[in-house]
């Protein structure tokens, strides 16, 4: 377990369970030291979460998660050190959210269409001002006994080869870019979104890399060039073999290399506050340096060093 955190997720977050308040009492009882709440695409939740965090003596990191899409492919670009109170982040947030309330019904449609059964009803009761996501519908599809024998749905079940996040991973092979219920959402481009980062005083690191943009070694290249500074290279979702591979990648490219576990809470039970993976890469530590800085020591180190370097030359 690691005593940094750099990714997380609230209520605020149509797919989170806690509020921030709520969270920055688990990242409490979790003996974290430092925590990034990091909505999708929203900073409504980051002043409460500073505030409370500040309370447990946590220091606290503000940050956001915006969806994205570059060269026709959805990507998750993380911000930090930004200033959450720029009116542009509300714009941006209420932009999507109207696209997203649009394509609810169009993909509870879709997916009643392929065999799946679930009352709208129950669906709506579970979502956020009527915005539906995939994880709500599978929440409300997997209580329903109309479903108990469904093949479409037995993988998400105890047991089953996607049961582990059974909501999360409904989303992924049903309502991801792709996928049958997919929708656009207006995301903004690649580069308007490192743009509003970059304006508010930010830095961008690539979320969860195996998940977006795979072992794409010339599109993150790309995203560098257009102004990334760093991999979540330690993330609950990779393994040790892409925690090398990342590291790797982040070390010839002169990136900030983050942690973070992507909590969300029920629509992730395999994912624990503090599960960022930092174990996993294997070093070979010269003599007498087995003890030196630890990952985490080092991240925050050089995450405080290129925000303070922005901060000077913008």
């Amino acid at each position: 377990m690691s005593w940094l955190d750099l990714h997380m997720h609230s209520e605020v977050s149509l797919d989170g369970e806690y509020s921030p308040k709520q969270l920055a009492g688990l990242c409490h009882e979790k003996g974290l030291k430092v925590a990034a709440l990091s909505d999708h695409n929203s900073v409504r939740g980051v002043e409460e979460m500073m505030v409370s965090c500040a309370r447990f003596g946590i220091r606290g990191i503000p940050a956001v998660e915006l969806d994205c899409t570059l060269d026709g492919v959805d990507l998750h670009l993380l911000g930090y050190g930004i200033d959450y109170h720029d009116s542009r982040y509300a714009e941006l947030e209420n932009r999507i959210l109207s696209r997203k309330k649009e394509n609810s019904f169009c993909a509870m449609k879709i997916l009643r269409d392929i065999g799946i059964i679930f009352e709208e009803e129950k669906v709506l009761a579970l979502s956020r001002n009527g915005i539906v996501v995939g994880e709500t519908i599978a929440e409300a599809a997997l209580a329903d006994e109309r479903n108990l024998n469904n093949p479409l749905l037995l993988p998400y079940r105890p047991g089953g080869e996607r049961g582990d996040n059974p909501y999360v991973n409904f989303f992924w092979d049903f309502c991801s870019q792709g996928k049958p219920a997919y929708f656009p959402a207006d995301y903004p481009a690649f580069e308007e979104a490192q743009q509003l980062i970059e304006d508010t005083g930010g830095i961008s690191v690539i979320a969860h890399p195996v998940n977006t943009v795979g072992k794409n070694r010339d599109r993150i290249r790309t995203m560098v060039k257009m102004g990334v500074s760093g991999l979540e290279v330690y993330s609950s979702y990779h393994t040790a073999e892409d925690v090398t591979w990342f590291h790797q990648l982040a070390e010839e490219l002169e990136l900030l290399e983050t942690m973070g576990s992507d909590f969300h809470g029920k629509t992730k039970p395999s994912v624990v506050l503090g599960g960022t993976n930092a174990r996993l890469l294997k070093t070979n530590a010269a003599p007498g340096e087995e003890n030196g800085p630890s990952q985490e020591e080092r991240t925050l180190a050089l995450l405080d060093y290129l925000l303070k370097i922005h901060a000077t030359f913008r």
